[in-house]
């Protein structure tokens, strides 16, 4: 009989059914371009390079130079594949040089890397727009092509790198730039030289020292437990820190915009709150005869009410299904043609180091989460009408 009551006035029916339905998708397509804004940012800045932690000497952290490096070890770096959760590690030797080609000189990050492990953790060879991705070659060297045109350079010309080496020796060296990558971070891109690990420790005069093993897990979710249990096997002598520890201002960044995101989808799903009890109200006063006659004739309270909370949990799931199906159509859209910020809003993003897109996530958690709070905002409103029938005056309402 609910079921049947719902077509007796369809269009009543589909205006309930619509306003479900763009809740839903406005709610899920707002949720996933926030969700795809800070996936596309952790990407960037720690899928692309820096990793999901990172294994330093104690101390590194605050004096981040070549005196607190640790020796490299096979016991060491099997007692961190050993854990849980972490699916790659990273040998790194990193360190900031003068970078020089023909008249022009810039301050670079020189990061020594072992090529293959590189390219299997963060398809670093995927990176690569130009040249040839790096080998075994102690004179090769991969650069960041914003860095590139900074030096107004090109393909297979020459670098000149010179820093301060280990214990402050002097380091020197020339190396042909026979690779170009681009990152989506704009501050990376604008200052990274990758050479092979060998050739770092070499040019810096460390010896079989690394700066860090940066190490990467298969999601974010897992880093808490992962890095958890790293600390406790390692000790004191080595720090264990997680991408939100070593980039704060990234962190408190996505805080604030999720407070943001809050504030906006509270407003939302007031607008939604209000759509649906609009709609509510008007199918009780267009039924105020109908339901009056049902009582007066003997139908039970109990009955009535069950009878209303049927019809409105049927329009409410109508609404939402149709609009989880549907949201992946805008959502789908997006994350294959993501926003992109131009002119000034473009340049401010590029300043704090981020890439000006963002593309909506299809993350499953979006739909499901989104699909449910506007179902559980459409079954509480569907308890109104139980309560204005526990107030019904059968005579009363016939008379209206």
């Amino acid at each position: 009989m609910a079921w049947m009551n719902l077509w007796r006035n369809r269009g009543r029916t589909l205006i309930s059914i619509t306003a479900v339905f763009f809740a839903v998708v406005l709610s899920v397509l707002l949720r996933s371009i926030q969700g795809g804004a800070f996936e596309h940012l952790i990407d960037n800045l720690v899928g692309y390079y820096s990793g999901y932690a990172q294994v330093h000497k104690r101390g590194y952290h605050d004096e981040q130079t070549l005196e607190n490096t640790f020796s490299a070890s096979a016991v060491l770096e099997n007692k961190i594949r050993s854990t849980s959760k972490i699916s790659w590690v990273c040998p790194r030797l990193e360190s900031f040089a003068l970078a020089a080609s023909g008249d022009v000189t810039k301050g670079v990050m020189v990061v020594g890397i072992d090529p293959q492990i590189e390219n299997k953790a963060i398809a670093l060879g995927m990176k690569k727009i130009s040249g040839k991705y790096i080998g075994k070659a102690f004179d090769e060297v991969m650069i960041s092509d914003g860095l590139l045109k900074r030096l107004k350079s090109s393909l297979n010309d020459t670098l000149i790198l010179i820093g301060q080496g280990y214990h402050g020796a002097t380091a020197a060296g020339r190396y042909r730039i026979t690779g170009i990558v681009h990152f989506g971070a704009p501050q990376l891109n604008d200052q990274v030289v990758f050479m092979t690990l060998a050739s770092a420790q070499e040019l810096f005069g460390t010896g079989n020292k690394l700066t860090s093993y940066v190490l990467f897990t298969h999601n974010n979710s897992e880093l808490d437990e992962s890095t958890a249990v790293l600390s406790q096997k390692l000790g004191k002598a080595y720090e264990v820190e997680r991408w939100d520890e070593m980039m704060p201002d990234i962190k408190q960044h996505m805080q604030t915009d999720q407070e943001n995101i809050r504030i906006f989808m509270g407003i939302l799903y007031v607008l939604v709150t209000m759509g649906i009890f609009g709609t509510l109200l008007m199918m009780l006063v267009e039924r105020s005869y109908e339901l009056g006659m049902l009582l007066a004739i003997g139908m039970q309270k109990s009955t009535l009410i069950l009878l209303l909370l049927l019809e409105s949990i049927f329009t409410v799931m109508a609404g939402c299904a149709m609009g989880l199906m549907c949201s992946f159509l805008p959502v789908y859209y997006f994350n294959q043609n993501p926003i992109r910020f131009t002119g000034e809003m473009g340049r401010s993003w590029e300043r704090f180091g981020f890439e000006a897109v963002i593309p909506a996530s299809t993350n499953p958690s979006h739909f499901l989460s989104q699909g449910a709070v506007v179902l559980c905002i459409g079954l509480v409103l569907s308890v109104y009408p139980a309560w204005k029938i526990m107030r019904m005056n059968p005579v009363i309402s016939m008379k209206r």
